[in-house]
């Protein structure tokens, strides 16, 4: 792998997913590690910058979130899995970034103004969820990592990942490389109430899920608004039904299209059609889920596998950083 650029992308310990994080960062996770060092992260500190009165489902939810990783193909062989608090080295070297940090890159930080208009929290923000880029930056930084997938929501915290690699290496001398945001082809994958699909809205479809849940999720989605009977014109552009047909690539797509635009096409046999066809996309996953399901202790062992290998490579960049900021005193000669 010493020939391969790496790369470390993480989420939030949510649970188990759906499709929404299947083609918006699994799928391509999966295609990155067959061409970089990978490292994927479960990152369970950023959980509490946000959620730290109750956590009480966090072990479940790392659990039930590294069974589906697993399951879509990220294999422990060809990438390092690993659990963030089971790296420490990432909270030391957090510290070191935190004091070289200045407060107003963090405050003017566009990512964080947005969550609190959309937590309604105004002004009363604490200081780990201030200092999550920081945080975010060690993540990356700790493996020198090169590239690091993201959506377009996510850039300004590189970009700050970036401002910190470079006032380290101005303050200290080169030991960081500046990485860059490579940016996924993520579509915006809306829920079955048309809106952008979440598990805070309960409006998604899990990876997970059974076929009768699927289909009676399919069956109560919105479609096109003006297309009220079989023989009025559709707009498939508008329909997230149609979206997900293409998403799901299926075959008949042109036909469908076609078909719903000329009122051939009734949205009932368009859900029906929808539903079969997620159903037979996710039977790829959910076996292979099930087996993770039923041996938890095998997805407790691969993220300490995983997590011993990373602390070996983050124990030397915290060296090397120590060793550039002067702090690896010896008082023993």
């Amino acid at each position: 792998m010493k020939d391969k650029e790496t790369i470390f992308s993480g989420m939030r310990p949510t649970g188990k997913m759906h499709i929404g994080h299947y083609f918006g960062a699994l799928k391509n996770w999966v295609e990155l590690q067959e061409k970089y060092h990978c490292i994927f992260g479960i990152t369970d500190w950023h959980a509490l910058t946000t959620s730290f009165e109750d956590t009480a489902q966090l072990e479940n939810n790392i659990i039930e979130m590294a069974a589906d990783w697993l399951a879509v193909g990220i294999d422990p062989e060809k990438s390092i899995l690993i659990l963030q608090s089971w790296v420490p080295e990432h909270a030391e070297l957090h510290l070191l970034f935190s004091m070289i940090t200045p407060v107003g890159w963090l405050e003017r930080n566009p990512v964080l103004k947005e969550q609190l208009q959309d937590m309604g929290l105004k002004e009363a923000v604490g200081y780990g969820h201030l200092g999550y880029p920081v945080l975010m930056a060690s993540d990356i930084l700790i493996y020198k990592a090169v590239k690091v997938p993201v959506g377009e929501d996510q850039v300004p915290h590189i970009e700050i990942t970036r401002e910190i690699a470079r006032r380290f290496n101005y303050l200290y001398g080169e030991v960081f490389p500046e990485p860059q945001a490579l940016l996924t082809e993520a579509p915006r994958i809306l829920g079955i109430d048309g809106k952008k699909m979440s598990k805070s809205l309960n409006n998604y479809i899990g990876l997970s899920e059974s076929p009768e849940e699927v289909k009676k999720k399919v069956r109560s989605m919105f479609t096109d608004p003006e297309k009220i009977r079989l023989s009025d014109s559709g707009h498939p552009e508008r329909c997230n039904v149609f979206s997900l047909h293409r998403l799901l690539a299926n075959p008949r797509l042109t036909e469908i299209e076609k078909d719903c635009r000329e009122g051939k096409w009734g949205c009932v046999s368009c859900k029906e059609e929808l539903a079969e066809l997620m159903t037979r996309f996710l039977e790829k996953v959910v076996p292979h889920r099930e087996k993770y399901q039923r041996e938890k202790q095998l997805v407790k062992e691969i993220l300490w596998e995983g997590s011993k290998k990373a602390r070996q490579l983050a124990r030397a960049t915290l060296e090397e950083a120590k060793e550039a900021m002067k702090l690896n005193y010896d008082f023993k000669s």
